[in-house]
């Protein structure tokens, strides 16, 4: 038999913004489908109608983009296996639900929520399984007439999987290796139900993977207890050699504690849980995202990767072409990963750090913008570079490199103090004269002429560079001095220390 072509989806609900942890079970899809020169498909799982939010669909589409995670098939993207919004199936998974019932598979159940409710109260730990469904108002229990005759009198019912007991259903997971669960354990869930006419998510994900011939789900630990319900209703249908194969990723956890990670979480430690800024249309909340956060998105891509996933050395910084090459299912984790959001700040950095300035430079502008700051791109490319190293966001270079830009209009009283001596207006005033005269105002060419001048003169060199700093800046920060004075320019630097002798003398 030729080896089937990879396919694998992502399939979220558009009930809100999306989670971290969804991205991750995206991007995982995304590496693995690259890898193997297959496709990715994006469904849209909209089965419950009374979940769904306005604008999450877009949000979802729009957090990809940003990232980088390209789909090829799906919502918005077409392909021959449409339509991909589930709700838009709804003739399909009929045909389906009916295919089951015809060979006795799935049977119908008319019990109401009340009758259910009196059930559970009358059974501890009541299942509707082989055990009760003997009991209950079904087409198990009730002549096909009377059926037929609720059906047509329009009474609502839902089609219940009907599960045999005492059976070992065996799930082969990529990452977990064999899991056996005994069937008495799984109830006679529902597949469909005739309010709404939709499937529940269990039927409408077999069928959907089936028809789009996904060859693996690889999705999160918590659709694990579903694998072997999954595994019975592809047996079902007779499909078992085309079932694809599972693999359950490990949760993301708390930064601190334990349990699953939370938006409270974020809120609590300050990090956002979504990728982009979502503002909920039923409450009105906004919570905070990466891409707002001023987070590069090759940065989450990289941390996200290596949360319950390693390469197998001890590399850290890798680009999506490298995450492709060296993606492995088999060396995801079991156990869950803690979401460490300060590694996430250090990539950031890291990325700072490797793109080119003139890059930096562009997302720089709008910050300067804000502060009402124009100057010539060559120059915000220049102080990039000399300050990135300083910064874990972008936005941060305004607090590092303002002066660049802005003259200082006060001086730090605690640098003043320590660095501002008796004489030193004096010598400012001297070095003032002597820096018109440079005509190489190179930074070599400044430091020779500066450094010459201060040992003819027997000062002392600390303290002449502190308060020529102290001018420049209005404080006691900033990279070599030279690489200050050079940026600045000879009449910009000449004015700034006549004002700083000024305001201080």
């Amino acid at each position: 038999m030729a080896e089937r072509k990879v396919r694998v989806r992502f399939a979220p609900s558009p009930t809100g913004a999306l989670h971290i942890g969804g991205v991750r079970t995206a991007l995982y899809n995304y590496l693995f489908a690259r890898q193997h020169g297959g496709d990715l498909i994006f469904r849209i799982e909209d089965t419950d109608s009374n979940r769904f939010v306005p604008g999450a669909e877009e949000y979802i589409l729009e957090s990809f983009k940003w990232l980088g995670i390209h789909f090829d098939e799906g919502v918005s993207f077409g392909g021959e296996c449409g339509p991909y919004r589930q709700s838009e199936r709804r003739e399909i998974y009929k045909k389906y639900v009916q295919v089951l019932m015809e060979n006795g598979k799935a049977y119908i159940a008319f019990d109401t929520p009340e009758e259910l409710d009196a059930k559970r109260a009358e059974i501890a730990n009541f299942q509707y399984d082989a055990s009760t469904r003997g009991m209950m108002r079904n087409s198990l229990t009730m002549p096909k007439e009377e059926v037929d005759a609720l059906i047509a009198e329009g009474k609502q019912y839902v089609v219940r999987f009907k599960i045999e007991p005492n059976e070992d259903v065996h799930v082969n997971d990529l990452i977990r290796g064999e899991v056996i669960i005994n069937s008495s354990i799984l109830d006679d869930k529902v597949l469909y139900k005739s309010a709404d006419e939709l499937p529940t998510y269990h039927l409408a994900n077999i069928v959907d993977d089936h028809l789009m011939e996904v060859s693996h789900v690889i999705r999160g630990e918590e659709w694990l207890p579903s694998a072997p319900l999954h595994v019975l209703l592809y047996r079902a249908f007779g499909w078992e050699d085309t079932m694809p194969e599972f693999a359950h990723l490990p949760l993301l956890l708390k930064p601190e504690g334990n349990g699953k990670l939370s938006k409270r979480d974020g809120d609590r430690l300050g990090f956002p849980v979504f990728p982009l800024e979502w503002h909920d249309p039923k409450s009105g909340e906004i919570s905070s995202g990466y891409r707002e956060s001023g987070y590069l998105p090759e940065a989450v891509i990289n941390f996200l990767a290596l949360l319950g996933w390693n390469p197998g050395n001890d590399q850290e910084v890798m680009s999506m072409d490298e995450l492709i090459k060296l993606f492995d299912l088999h060396r995801c984790s079991k156990s869950g990963a803690k979401f460490d959001y300060k590694k996430g700040i250090w990539f950031n950095h890291q990325y700072i750090q490797q793109k080119p300035n003139e890059e930096i430079a562009e997302l720089f502008l709008p910050f300067l913008k804000e502060h009402g700051v124009e100057a010539p791109f060559e120059k915000v490319v220049t102080v990039v570079g000399m300050m990135k190293d300083r910064v874990s966001f972008i936005k941060e270079l305004w607090d590092v490199c303002s002066f660049f830009f802005v003259a200082p209009t006060e001086y730090d009283e605690k640098t003043v103090k320590k660095r501002w001596k008796e004489d030193s207006a004096k010598c400012m005033t001297e070095l003032a004269e002597v820096i018109a005269g440079i005509e190489d105002f190179s930074i070599e060419g400044q430091e020779k002429v500066v450094m010459d001048w201060i040992a003819e003169k027997g000062y002392h060199t600390g303290n002449i560079m502190n308060a020529f700093r102290l001018t420049l800046v209005g404080e006691g920060k900033g990279p070599h001095m030279f690489d200050i004075s050079w940026v600045l320019g000879k009449e910009e630097t000449i004015a700034r220390m006549k004002r700083a002798v000024e305001v201080l003398k």
